[in-house]
């Protein structure tokens, strides 16, 4: 049994190495791995809060193509833009053309629904989703941009994730106030990618969808939005109908 000195002293040293030592060994607070409950600067739910909020407007007018043709290769690496996510997303990625066209791989764990899905071209199981549904940003800003811009968002990475058909599906064009994945360990990264791509794209919110969001990004409150992807603006060789 330590004398009580001892013990004292024992405990002391553990708290001064940790201090020390708290990048390299991972030693945290309660607090620290908590997050501040209202979101530090640069979170998600931070970003979240300062989203606009405005009312949704009417759907007349908005078609898919709107936004361009599907899948374009804004990027100019040669490949579609359904093909990049695939080969990004999936594992097991075989190609027909020995680079661009997958023609099969495996999702190992679905976004939506954290279940293993396999892709084989022509009988997918798997979609391309955008994650701020198209029609859902016609009636949040972009109804009123340049037709570079509707290209470029529905053709950033920012915005587009490999997942299960059938959830995608289901989800349709709702929104955070509307529809959340199955699987609630994603919901954080989910709304995080959002509220991304809201910012980036300067697109509102309406009351009822930031008040969602604010509540499921209050669980992680010190989770990063996702950074990156295209440019705003597609280049001008890219038109709308």
């Amino acid at each position: 049994m330590l004398h009580a000195s001892t013990a004292v002293r024992t405990a002391a040293s553990a708290v001064l190495a940790c201090a020390a030592l708290f990048a390299a060994a991972g030693c945290s607070s309660e607090s620290e791995k908590k997050g501040d409950a209202k979101g530090g600067e640069g979170s998600a739910l931070k970003t979240a809060s300062a989203l606009t909020v405005k009312g949704r407007e009417p759907m007349s007018g908005y078609t898919r193509t709107k936004f361009g043709q599907a899948w374009a290769d804004t990027d100019g690496n040669k490949c579609g833009t359904r093909d990049d996510i695939l080969k990004r997303d999936l594992s097991e990625v075989k190609f027909g053309d020995g680079r661009c066209t997958v023609t099969s791989g495996t999702l190992t764990k679905d976004p939506y629904t954290g279940k293993s899905v396999r892709f084989e071209r022509g009988k997918s199981k798997i979609d391309i989703d955008h994650v701020v549904a198209l029609s859902d940003a016609w009636q949040k800003g972009a109804r009123a941009w340049d037709p570079a811009k509707r290209v470029a968002l529905a053709n950033d990475p920012l915005n587009l994730i490999a997942a299960d058909a059938s959830a995608n599906r289901s989800k349709g064009d709702g929104d955070t106030a509307k529809w959340l994945p199955d699987n609630e360990a994603y919901r954080c990264e989910y709304v995080a990618r959002q509220v991304a791509v809201k910012k980036k794209y300067g697109l509102w919110v309406t009351d009822v969808e930031k008040a969602a969001m604010v509540k499921v990004l209050s669980t992680c409150p010190s989770r990063k939005p996702p950074t990156g992807g295209n440019p705003t603006a597609a280049p001008t060789r890219f038109t709308t109908k």
